[in-house]
């Protein structure tokens, strides 16, 4: 029997598709794919310290206009699956 997880971040293409309470991220290493996550994990101690890699790496100029986060995207989405919404 398979237990079905649900997804807290989605793969987003568009600008204008962050609905509120939420925000994209850019994320990859070399390839940068877009994610729309919860705002609340602004206040989980593993985002933040995503957050303060990213600060470390390219400070405030992010080169794709957003936040973006320097790691690769399956190592982001087994971070963020650890996350609650």
């Amino acid at each position: 029997m398979a237990i079905r997880i649900p997804r807290i971040i989605k793969k987003s293409s568009t600008t204008g598709d962050v609905p509120k309470g939420h925000f994209a991220v850019y994320v990859g290493e070399k390839q940068k794919k877009r994610f729309v996550i919860p705002i609340s994990f602004l206040n989980e101690p593993l985002f933040q310290e995503l957050l303060s890699q990213a600060e470390e790496e390219f400070g405030f100029n992010h080169p794709m206009g957003g936040v973006t986060i320097p790691c690769s995207e399956d190592l982001f989405i087994d971070l963020t699956s650890r996350l609650r919404k």
